[in-house]
């Protein structure tokens, strides 16, 4: 069975550095089920793949006695050819580190969202497409999916449940590696070793931060943990507990704008979006306005093309709170941060000679009366080249089940524009401004209402001075 992992970040063969896996060599691994290769068909700056090939010996499964049943009782099955229980395990081997988030050379870039795409051949899929879509699109993965056929020679006969699978998102390799690990078993729904509470734990540790939000959290665990009733309901709960806030208070919670989020994995989405726009811009010198905690900022750190960050916040609570995030890093990435207290609706000098300015999910917290204060403070004064404002697509909220009606994903949010009201703002604001703009959707595509999230980038026109 194979996986490979591909990025398209600069410098993409720091890949290696994450996986902890040299590029410029094949490594060999042995399991007691068989053998784990690691190589990188492709490494360069620009693209690199890092390639796991999982061979599984047939012989050891029956000799070995392998699985809770250990119902491997002939020499000749699927096991060494699909992604299972075996491929889960060997990412926990081989990938360990990884799969934690830890990097000891590449820590900031393991904790920053880039773009990842993810390949299995091949994947016993029970259930066929739609449960592959069910259990990734959640997560906000775009698919690329081609079934095999029953047999070549006979077109007939229709196709199998086996799937080449292969996964794109913006997202952190940690995240990545952890939905694999889940449900890679969960799609095979055939696991090689013996289930009991230590898969609990497992399955709670890996599925943090995503699993408790899943719409089909009970069918992952009631699969994961091979339909083991005790288990299953074990599981459940804590995944409920996990969903509570601090004050106990589950309405909230899930009324609550991350919450419905974290369903579609769009703040990770959003934020990898919006760096790979502003590198692609070739910026420099970069604005974060309406910073808040600085996580943008620590996205954009890794990368040293960026020489200076600036992030400003109305609320001084938010900036001392970016402050010290940013309190232990090295002297030298500390000096090129700059954190500023102030207000979008005033115009603000500090603001100015800058070559591109992030503006993410800001405007919808904006009075009518103000959002023209704040297009002159931005696109009159400060004027930089570039700039990139996300806003929520309210087309989308009829995807929340639990959001109630005409209301806003967030209490402070005073307005949520559909695609068009967003455009037509975007196109007349450029215009005014001698300014170009395009469009981008965030986060999983629907056909009927979009994607969650809108962002539009606007660049100055050339001839005008900035």
């Amino acid at each position: 069975m194979l996986l490979t992992i591909t990025t398209t970040h600069f410098p993409a063969t720091d890949l290696g550095y994450l996986l902890h896996k040299n590029p410029a060599r094949l490594q060999t691994f042995e399991t007691s089920f068989g053998k784990v290769q690691i190589f990188y068909p492709h490494a360069m700056p620009e693209r690199c793949t890092a390639a796991m090939l999982l061979g599984v010996d047939p012989v050891k499964l029956v000799r070995g006695q392998h699985g809770a049943n250990a119902n491997f009782d002939q020499y000749v099955n699927d096991r060494p050819y699909v992604a299972s229980s075996f491929l889960s395990v060997a990412i926990a081997q081989v990938f360990g580190s990884a799969l934690a988030g830890k990097s000891k050379e590449r820590q900031a870039l393991a904790d920053m969202p880039i773009p990842l795409v993810a390949r299995l051949a091949v994947v016993p899929a029970r259930g066929g497409e739609k449960t592959l879509k069910r259990l990734f699109e959640p997560l906000g993965y775009q698919m690329n999916l081609t079934a095999s056929p029953l047999d070549e020679n006979f077109p007939g006969w229709g196709l199998s449940d086996y799937y080449v699978v292969e996964l794109q998102a913006i997202t952190r390799l940690s995240v990545l590696l952890s939905h694999l690990y889940v449900l890679i078993p969960v799609l095979d729904n055939e696991k090689h070793y013996w289930v009991g509470d230590a898969e609990v734990e497992k399955l709670i540790e890996h599925g943090q931060g995503w699993l408790a939000a899943h719409p089909e959290r009970e069918f992952i665990a009631r699969r994961y943990l091979r339909h083991q009733t005790h288990l299953t309901r074990a599981a459940l709960v804590r995944l409920s507990e996990e969903t509570l806030p601090e004050d106990e208070q589950p309405l909230e919670a899930a009324a609550g704008e991350e919450a419905l989020e974290a369903r579609v994995n769009l703040h990770e989405q959003r934020i990898g979006a919006v760096v790979a726009v502003l590198k692609q811009s070739g910026a420099r010198r970069i604005l974060d306005l309406g910073c808040g905690e600085g996580k943008l900022i620590q996205a954009l750190l890794p990368d040293r093309s960026f020489e200076e960050i600036v992030g400003l916040d109305v609320s001084y609570r938010a900036v001392e709170t970016a402050a010290e995030r940013f309190e232990t890093l090295p002297e030298t990435q500390k000096k090129r941060i700059r954190l500023l207290h102030g207000s979008l609706i005033y115009r603000d000098r500090r603001l100015e000679r800058f070559d591109a300015a992030a503006i993410v999910e800001v405007i919808e917290h904006l009075d009518a009366a103000r959002l023209a204060a704040f297009e002159r403070v931005v696109f009159e004064f400060a004027r930089p080249a570039n700039v990139v404002i996300t806003t929520p697509n309210s087309e989308y909220n009829v995807r929340f089940a639990e959001m109630p009606s005409g209301s806003f994903r967030h209490k402070d949010h005073r307005f949520e524009w559909t695609r068009n009201e967003f455009e037509s703002w975007a196109i007349q604001l450029a215009q005014r401004h001698q300014y170009g703009v395009s469009f981008l959707p965030i986060g999983p595509y629907d056909p009927e209402v979009g994607a969650p999230s809108q962002m539009a980038v606007f660049k100055l026109l050339a001839g005008i001075v900035a």
